[in-house]
């Protein structure tokens, strides 16, 4: 694993040089739970949760001043106080939160052509932890074919296809962005695996008043869970993945979107189904949903996808009752004729 310095563990506090923080003897769990005079640091944590729940993506304080602890520690009490409150939909605006802050900065030194040290420790992250072989042709960057078309197969956008890319010397050229947006959904998953990873902390005197705090702040993402006896299985998935916080796909949720849409379902019903997505936003969720409803073009309303397209997407669960149907609305209207 790459040695990294003080500054990229501001910037990156959730790789495990910067976890190591927390076994320094002087510092433990314990003591952040009962000294007051490590509230401050604790009283940052949650404000770096409530952030993140607010949409907000925070910056390493550390070049403004603050020191490494304060920055480091912030990171790793905002994860006790996350495993303590035991919110799913908190956990994953957190992440969403810390994986956005971290793409900024990874973006900023692989571009940063005036200071070519900061390059390094960006590409050994990203060799270290995804596996990918990163390396600097002139404005560009390179990568192996294999590499990129792991990665790229979850993007649908014509860009992306490996016709469309230029390649030389089994290389793939990206630019800057494109290297961080390729390896976007394996540091979401990195971020969220060390939080879950994480040993159950104790509850601690210091930690009650935050973890009260961060109860109040769920409550803003609980929504009446939705009767779905009569779903098929992809929809009832796709429903529960949305209430436990998880990320539904983009694809999942235009299935789900049109699927209850072609049911009558009102969109005023639909968007609270929504509000526990770690990037929800209210607005732009009532607007895709009306796009839906109308089809784009405000006459005919998009057809919910074809079990052929869910299974492509990976988004299909079937079981016996889904036998002899073709599409997610013929479920519970066809099963009769196979019984």
């Amino acid at each position: 694993m790459v040695d990294i310095g003080s500054v990229e563990m501001a910037k990156y506090p959730f790789l495990p040089d910067a976890g190591r923080h927390l076994q320094d003897p002087s510092f433990t769990i314990e003591k952040f739970g009962s000294d007051p005079d490590l509230k401050k640091i604790i009283e940052k944590a949650y404000d770096r949760i409530k952030l993140a729940v607010d949409g907000g993506v925070g910056k390493s304080e550390i070049l403004e001043g603050y020191t490494l602890d304060m920055e480091v520690f912030s990171f790793l009490i905002a994860t006790v106080l996350l495993k303590l409150g035991r919110s799913g939909a908190l956990v994953n605006k957190f992440v969403m939160a810390e994986s956005r802050r971290a793409e900024r900065y990874l973006e900023s030194d692989l571009g940063d052509l005036r200071d070519t040290t900061k390059e390094y420790p960006v590409t050994k992250i990203i060799e270290d932890l995804f596996s990918v072989s990163i390396e600097r042709r002139g404005r560009d960057f390179v990568i192996p074919i294999q590499d990129y078309v792991r990665r790229s197969v979850f993007f649908h956008e014509l860009p992306w296809k490996l016709v469309n890319r230029r390649v030389d010397g089994g290389k793939v050229f990206l630019n800057r962005h494109e290297v961080v947006r390729l390896i976007r959904q394996q540091l979401n998953r990195y971020i969220a695996d060390r939080i879950q990873s994480a040993a159950q902390p104790p509850m601690l005197p210091n930690f009650e008043e935050p973890v009260r705090r961060l109860a109040l702040l769920a409550k803003r993402f609980y929504t009446a869970p939705i009767v779905s006896v009569g779903y098929p299985p992809c929809i009832k998935h796709a429903i529960k993945e949305l209430e436990d916080g998880k990320n539904l796909p983009h694809s999942g949720r235009f299935m789900l979107a049109s699927y209850l849409l072609s049911r009558g379902t009102p969109v005023d019903e639909i968007v609270p189904l929504f509000k526990s997505a770690p990037d929800y936003n209210e607005k732009i969720t009532r607007y895709q949903l009306n796009h839906i409803a109308s089809g784009g073009d405000g006459t005919t309303g998009y057809v919910c996808p074809s079990c052929t397209k869910i299974k492509s997407n990976d988004l299909c669960f079937e079981t016996a009752e889904c036998r002899g149907i073709t599409n997610p609305l013929q479920f519970g209207r066809r099963r009769t004729l196979y019984e």
